[in-house]
């Protein structure tokens, strides 16, 4: 379970399982899970983050994109 990044007391990490699914981050917060694809910045599950959470989230998601996918393509080659 590859970590790419811990910001603003969330971690972003993806599952050596997920190879099969196009690229995307998994967020882990106080107890909440959140699933955003990558290619086109969209959330896919929230897992009980709020508005203001997932807004957060989605703007780290942003900026760190292309890290996200540059991870991504590195573990799944």
């Amino acid at each position: 379970m590859p970590t790419v990044l811990r910001v603003a007391g969330y971690r972003f990490h993806f599952f050596s399982g997920d190879w099969n699914e196009p690229p995307h981050i998994h967020i882990d917060g106080d107890d909440k899970r959140a699933k955003v694809w990558l290619r086109e910045i969209k959330v896919a599950k929230t897992g009980g983050f709020n508005e203001t959470e997932l807004r957060r989230i989605m703007q780290i998601v942003s900026e760190n994109r292309e890290r996200f996918l540059e991870a991504w393509n590195e573990f799944f080659g």
